[in-house]
């Protein structure tokens, strides 16, 4: 299975090999079959074909220091390298490269928690740190500050802001991206720039101010391949006082258009947290005659659909949700939101929920009154506290996969408009190719939007496990599709990276052509994460994929 770099004798990777482990120490540089294989990607479609990204070595570097000599002997033998932080994200790839034959560059063991300031409300921490080291981090010296979690907090914060990742509480800080606040970065020639603040000696702003000053190229890391990030800041919410819940009902299907505007006035006036929204008609799947209306090539008929709702004594939707604050702040928001839709939506009714202090009892954390909507660690991250509860969901021996199974485990996740039209539009197109498919309907006029982003929707489209050809297929024309409907991916596993940069083509793919001039300019050897992000340097660019030929 062992792969050698593109372009790289036998003979000169065993010598880059050998000054590897010179620098970083032979037991830190891993080249067997065994060693490798936490570096592959354990859902990939094309896992076991010959189209699988594998790595040809990997090293795990325990300094700055460290990764700047790799970064260098890359340079010598123009070998590609690959970092990651902790490798965990398995929805997206995991720790496999986009280029087969690339060095991975593990930075697990950079794993040190450099600064917290609860009243500044930041953290300063390397690319190892997971959410569960940051949490413990916090809890053991009682500071007053929150994350925001990825699903599954074995993740490493580091890599899951630069891959886009999102997560549950506030508007702001959940956009993980976002939060960041002033990088440290090994350039490609091996020298240390740090970005915003960081760039003044002696400054103490670094993470307060992002920008300092001129052009801000922290922006080109995240889903890029400028560079190793070895230190990032992150803002932190400050623990509020006080956490209660909602619940809305709303009688027509017509009234999510509505009820959706009102939603984004209170979020953008940060009154609320994340938003989840339900339709209750899943109850009615049972029906066969209601299961093809809500499954119908074209769109569902929103009359029909009412009629359903009508006779079950149903509401159409349900929104949930979420404020933080102070005790009376929080119960005022709430109040507002209700004359609101009471006002603009007739038939609106409300549910109210809890009305707790914070930090949570464990009795009220694992035993929500008197309803909770989602998983359990959708309850433990509403209170920034990072668990492994959603693995289950996804994990090779679980209940929901109780043979034990390794299936594809990707999904299809467009950015969509904040409005209901833009629901509607999504699940009449996605329903269709669904039918286009020829694979089961899966309920489209019930999906409801993802309010993980601050000014953005985006839609979850399953794709089927079990077949991995099959997946593959789903995946290409799902993609295909949200591009010619205006809908794009806002992130996906390396396979499949240099199809999703395509489709952002305006201005014939004018945003991939300015990076990769970029990309030759800083890495004319190529030797940075070559595809990422479809960022393909010259030195690589005959490895692109050609989605329109491989069709």
């Amino acid at each position: 299975m062992a792969v050698l770099p593109p372009n790289v004798s036998a003979e000169a990777f065993q010598s880059a090999i050998r000054e590897l482990a010179d620098a970083v120490g032979p037991e830190w540089v891993f080249t067997s079959d065994e060693d490798l294989e936490p570096y592959r990607d354990p859902y990939s479609p094309m896992r076991d074909t010959p189209r699988e990204l594998l790595a040809s070595a990997a090293v795990a570097p325990a300094s700055v220091e460290q990764v700047q000599q790799i970064v260098r002997i890359a340079n010598k033998y123009k070998t590609p390298l690959y970092p990651i932080s902790t490798g965990k994200n398995y929805g997206y790839g995991g720790a496999s490269p986009n280029l087969s034959g690339s060095i991975i560059v593990d930075l697990k063991r950079m794993n040190r928690i450099l600064r917290v300031d609860d009243e500044r409300n930041f953290a300063l921490v390397e690319p190892g740190v997971t959410y569960f080291d940051l949490y413990r981090y916090i809890q053991e010296r009682g500071l007053k500050v929150w994350i925001d979690c990825a699903d599954v907090g074995w993740g490493g914060l580091v890599g899951n802001a630069l891959d886009r990742g999102m997560g549950y509480t506030m508007p702001f800080f959940r956009e993980h991206a976002n939060a960041i606040c002033g990088l440290e970065v090994v350039l490609p020639n091996g020298e240390i720039m740090r970005t915003g603040m960081g760039a003044l000696p002696g400054a103490d702003t670094w993470q307060e101010y992002r920008h300092g000053y001129g052009p801000d190229p922290a922006g080109l890391f995240p889903q890029g391949n400028f560079g190793i990030v070895t230190k990032m800041g992150f803002r932190l919410m400050p623990q509020p006082e006080h956490y209660r819940t909602g619940l809305i009902r709303i009688p027509k299907r017509r009234d999510l258009i509505p009820a959706i505007k009102i939603v984004n006035y209170l979020s953008d006036s940060h009154m609320i947290g994340e938003v989840f929204y339900e339709s209750p008609l899943r109850a009615l799947l049972g029906d066969a005659g209601f299961r093809d209306a809500a499954n119908r090539r074209g769109g569902a008929d929103d009359a029909e659909l009412d009629r359903y709702a009508a006779e079950a004594k149903l509401p159409a939707w349900q929104i949930e949700l979420q404020f933080y604050g102070p005790e009376k702040t929080c119960l005022a928001n709430w109040e507002y939101a209700k004359e609101r839709f009471e006002r603009e939506i007739p038939g609106a009714t409300f549910v109210d929920g809890e009305s707790l202090d914070v930090p949570l009892t464990e009795e009220q954390l694992y035993n929500p009154k008197p309803w909770f909507r989602n998983g359990l660690w959708h309850r433990l991250a509403s209170q920034g506290i990072p668990s492994m509860d959603a693995w289950s969901l996804v994990n090779s021996r679980s209940p929901a996969n109780p043979d034990g199974e390794v299936v594809a485990h990707a999904g299809f996740f467009p950015i969509i408009p904040r409005s209901g039209e833009a629901v509607f539009k999504a699940q009449r197109v996605f329903g269709d190719a669904f039918h286009d498919l020829g694979l089961p309907p899966f309920n489209a006029a019930l999906s409801t939007p993802l309010v993980w982003a601050m000014f953005a929707y985006q839609m979850v489209f399953p794709v089927p496990d079990g077949d991995l050809e099959r997946a593959h297929r789903v995946l290409l024309h799902l993609i295909r599709v949200g591009a010619e409907n205006g809908f794009g991916d806002y992130r996906a596993p390396p396979m499949y990276q240099d199809l999703v940069s395509s489709t952002y083509s305006f201005g014939g793919n004018a945003l991939r052509r300015f990076h990769e001039t970029l990309k030759d300019a800083i890495d004319p050897n190529g030797i940075l994460a070559p595809g990422r992000g479809g960022v393909w340097p010259s030195a690589y660019s005959q490895y692109r994929l050609d989605w329109d030929r491989e069709a």
